[in-house]
């Protein structure tokens, strides 16, 4: 209740509109892109908040040491060491099959610098917990953000890949000079 109260005021008073589709009905990889900016985490939470959407995110570990660790827990917050990042996919899985029930936003351009790829880790968690994709967005060219379309991934990453990257083709970031195209390193076999 408080959550959405905090939501509807922020969007009551910022320069950003909520331009969505409905919230997914069941639990989703939420792919937050282009991620830009450190604003982005203010946005996902204000739009998570007002859909009612139950969220977890992956954050570097550094996020959650000291005095921010449970506040960052209590927002959603998974922390994942950079040096076996491989393992957090694992844990997502494993919570999905227990039956946890949740929205897994993941920034798969990684930090909000430009990036050559994207990380292929949302493509994996999706796949091997049978989740579908929404596409959330956030486009400072037109003051716009929310959530796109849901999928299902067929396996074919290429084709996948193409349904995204037509998706987003027109959403610039909060910062568009740190966009990163959506693509990952191999497309035949995510990396």
């Amino acid at each position: 209740m408080l959550r959405r109260l905090v939501s509807r005021l922020f969007w009551a008073c910022s320069r950003w509109k909520l331009v969505t589709e409905p919230a997914p009905t069941r639990p989703t990889v939420l792919v937050g892109a282009p991620h830009t900016s450190n604003w982005d985490f203010v946005l996902m939470l204000a739009i998570a908040w007002q859909l009612g959407i139950d969220v977890r995110w992956l954050g570097k570990q550094s996020l959650f040491a000291g005095w921010r660790g449970p506040i960052m827990r209590r927002l959603g917050g998974i922390p994942v060491d950079r040096a076996d990042a491989g393992r957090v996919v694992d844990e997502v899985v494993a919570r999905v099959r227990a039956g946890e029930v949740f929205g897994l936003v993941v920034t798969p351009d990684g930090t909000r610098g430009a990036n050559e790829y994207w990380k292929s880790g949302f493509y994996r968690i999706a796949r091997d917990a049978g989740m579908p994709v929404t596409l959330g967005y956030v486009d400072r060219t037109t003051m716009t953000t929310g959530l796109g379309p849901t999928m299902e991934l067929t396996g074919d990453v290429s084709h996948d890949m193409d349904r995204i990257r037509s998706f987003y083709a027109d959403k610039a970031g909060f910062t568009p000079r740190r966009r990163t195209e959506p693509r990952l390193r191999s497309e035949t076999t995510p990396d």
